[in-house]
């Protein structure tokens, strides 16, 4: 445990060093602030909902999460510091759960951030908090999810361009799986409920629904474990 922390440690200090994490961080506060400009202000009558401005929040996660993993694997391949890195004392598995504890971390930052909007909100009204922080639980698994797989697509490839096109590609795959398939209902039947933006219906209403919770925390752990199975596929070459 103490290895993967160290790890985690070691990757977040990367994260404020790195001005892609800053760059990223910048378009996600100012594009949600614009989209809570629109959403809240501009359009009248305000409604004092977290949820007015959840899908902005969400459709931005789409955005950064590939900016923000795509060096965690990629960036040690690139510099050959993966040797290093794979004859180190800790197992791959503790590499890969330090950087995806990590990012995890940075997640959290981005919600921290998000907070500033409900904030806002309730100097005019009233928010229902058990909307507010169910919702925000929602969004919390529901990037998790996608730090995993930004994670998977990082350890793809050395260079980090096409890191990031990949986890792009296949966060994109999981986000419009809903409605690619919407207007056939057999394959709505089978690959519906793989729609990362659609399992989240629930919590922002209020209701825990253990299905939807499994469904994150089991995505989110099989691409840890395909992205520790890639790398341990490499280290025997």
């Amino acid at each position: 445990m103490n290895r993967i922390l160290a790890i985690c440690g070691k990757e977040l200090r990367l994260y404020f060093l790195t001005p892609t994490s800053y760059f990223a961080f910048a378009i996600y506060v100012l594009m949600s602030s614009f989209m809570f400009y629109v959403d809240f202000v501009t359009y009248q009558p305000s409604v004092i909902d977290y949820r007015l401005i959840l899908g902005d929040m969400l459709f931005m996660l789409l955005i950064v999460v590939p900016i923000l993993t795509m060096r965690l694997v990629s960036e040690e391949f690139r510099q050959g510091t993966d040797e290093l890195l794979l004859t180190s004392p800790a197992s791959v598995t503790e590499v890969v759960l330090g950087k995806y504890l990590a990012s995890l971390g940075v997640l959290l930052m981005l919600l921290l951030c998000n907070l500033v909007y409900p904030a806002i909100m309730s100097l005019f009204g009233t928010l229902d908090m058990l909307t507010l922080w169910l919702s925000v639980l929602a969004v919390f698994l529901m990037g998790a999810a996608m730090m995993a797989i930004g994670l998977f697509a990082s350890s793809l490839s050395q260079h980090q361009m096409v890191s990031a096109v990949a986890g792009f590609v296949l966060l994109l795959m999981f986000w419009l799986t809903g409605t690619l398939v919407s207007q056939n209902e057999s394959l709505a039947q089978w690959i519906g409920p793989f729609s990362l933006p659609d399992r989240i219906s629930n919590l922002t209403k209020g209701v825990i629904n253990g299905p939807d919770v499994i469904f994150y925390v089991t995505l989110a752990l099989l691409f840890v474990v395909l992205s520790i199975q890639v790398i341990e596929r490499k280290r025997w070459r």
